[in-house]
């Protein structure tokens, strides 16, 4: 893989602009952390060079003075909302995300349910956090939030909210996803701090836009594509223009609030100390690119991935055509096709030649190998044997498991297991394949290159089943499928 992204530098330098916003405030600092803290493979996919973690690792040279909240909105509890990226619900991943903090040696007491209205489910998750030691704090909806300032500051407002107790000068309030309400938790605690005596202040941390990139540089517009269902929009920050006039990137949202935002400070302190949307943020991944055309590149990729994705989810009936619809427009703002994706192209030549559905990876050194479905193997299955052959210069007419080993579990998945595709799939082979390269050096040979196809990039000809999806996901490459069912 090719490296746009400095992460020893960004390391060094955002770990210090942190305590250099800590000292500016005194007493405590509440740090509202946009984004994930770890796991966040979209900055790991358009910056290629950062790390998924890297996040979690700078904000670890701060752990002994910072404690850790954690937010879930009672909406999403009670719908049970699902991350994406890992298929498991919000109310689960708060406990996952406590248990990764503690792990690592992180103050992490308490948890704040926002848009509480008296849920049931609420009331049932609360109790259970409690069993568990957790204190939990609810936060309640305030009626003509964020626009009614007067109730909002006041004891019928953030008044009514609990006081949620830390010990730490640096609270990071985190999520395990968008539209928690953590802006409005870091408000609230300021209104409650201000009448305890306690000087505070608020700053957030979230890695997109990138503020000192430009508007339309490829990097940013794949965070609106990762933000379609949101409605997110990039925009010049107005006030930071008028302020330094100087041009920097937000988005609609920060810029929408911040008279709000402005009002309240002052209503709390007298005056503002921030001028912009952009003055509140300590993010410095923009002066961590080492090579903007690998990011340029990988960004692209990104927002066509995010496109099939989108097409993928509308074609199952989850998506919505206006996401599908805004990540296009996206992809004309960026002057990119689906066929800029090279595994698109080679994949739908396979599909005309074979009439059959097809899969293409495109290897670290920009190789490409195809495969079809056949009698015996899925597409994907067949591909990643195509691949690891390739890489370890196995000759491609060599069959690496024979057709008497694949019938007999053909016969267990269809005669036994009542399954109603008899191909293999991608973890079915890789186990078939893990089990002769005990004797056969051409399978250990094919197994030990895996690796290898971390962060290599895949596409199919038709949705594909989870599991194999799951697999793929294991091994690090970056799938697009066609929305076409089986």
């Amino acid at each position: 893989m090719k490296y746009g992204f400095d992460s020893e530098k960004y390391l060094k330098i955002q770990s210090e602009h942190i305590k250099d916003r800590i000292a500016k405030f005194g007493d405590k600092l509440y740090l509202e952390f946009g984004g994930k803290l770890f796991d966040d493979f979209h900055a790991s996919r358009v910056l290629p060079g950062f790390q998924p973690d890297i996040k979690l690792k700078m904000l670890m040279q701060l752990a002994d003075v910072a404690e850790i909240v954690i937010v879930i909105s009672a909406v999403d509890i009670e719908k049970n909302k699902v991350r994406g990226d890992l298929g498991i619900t919000y109310d689960v991943d708060v406990l996952r995300l406590r248990d990764e903090f503690m792990n690592r040696g992180f103050m992490v007491n308490s948890v704040v349910i926002t848009h509480y209205n008296g849920q049931a489910s609420a009331d049932s998750y609360r109790h259970r956090l409690e069993r568990l030691g957790v204190k939990v704090y609810y936060h309640r909806i305030i009626e003509g939030y964020p626009n009614n300032v007067a109730l909002i500051d006041s004891e019928d407002g953030f008044g009514k909210n609990d006081y949620v107790e830390t010990q730490r000068p640096l609270v990071v309030i985190t999520a395990p996803g968008p539209g928690s309400g953590k802006m409005a938790v870091c408000l609230s605690q300021l209104y409650h701090e201000n009448k305890r005596g306690i000087k505070a202040g608020y700053a957030k941390y979230e890695t997109f836009p990138i503020w000192n990139l430009p508007l339309k540089h490829p990097v940013n517009i794949a965070y609106e594509a990762a933000t379609a269902d949101l409605n997110d929009v990039n925009m010049i920050d107005p006030f930071h223009l008028e302020a330094y006039g100087e041009t920097a990137v937000n988005y609609n949202r920060d810029i929408e609030i911040f008279p709000v935002l402005n009002a309240i400070f002052e209503s709390i302190y007298g005056e503002n100390p921030y001028k912009s949307p952009t003055d509140m943020g300590v993010n410095m991944a923009g002066y961590c690119l080492s090579d903007d055309d690998v990011c340029c590149a990988a960004s692209k990729d990104e927002i066509i991935r995010r496109y099939y994705t989108a097409l993928c989810e509308l074609a199952a009936g989850k998506g919505s055509e206006n996401e599908v619809n805004k990540i296009a427009l996206l992809m004309k703002q960026a002057k990119i096709t689906t066929e800029d994706r090279k595994t698109t192209i080679a994949a739908k030549e396979r599909k005309e030649q074979e009439k059959e559905h097809s899969a293409a990876i495109e290897l670290e050194d920009g190789t490409i190998i195809t495969a079809h479905a056949s009698a015996l193997l899925g597409s994907s299955a067949a591909l990643i044997l195509n691949a690891t052959k390739h890489l370890a210069g196995i000759g491609h007419d060599v069959k690496l498991i024979p057709q008497a080993m694949i019938e007999p579990i053909q016969k267990t998945k269809v005669g036994i297991l009542n399954g109603k595709n008899p191909r293999l799939h991608t973890d079915e082979v890789l186990v078939a394949l893990s089990m002769l390269s005990l004797w056969d050096e051409n399978c250990k040979k094919a197994l030990d290159m895996l690796p290898r196809l971390n962060g290599c990039q895949v596409h199919s000809t038709v949705m594909l089943p989870e599991v194999d999806r799951k697999i793929f996901k294991k091994l690090g490459i970056g799938l697009t499928c066609d929305p076409v069912k089986k």
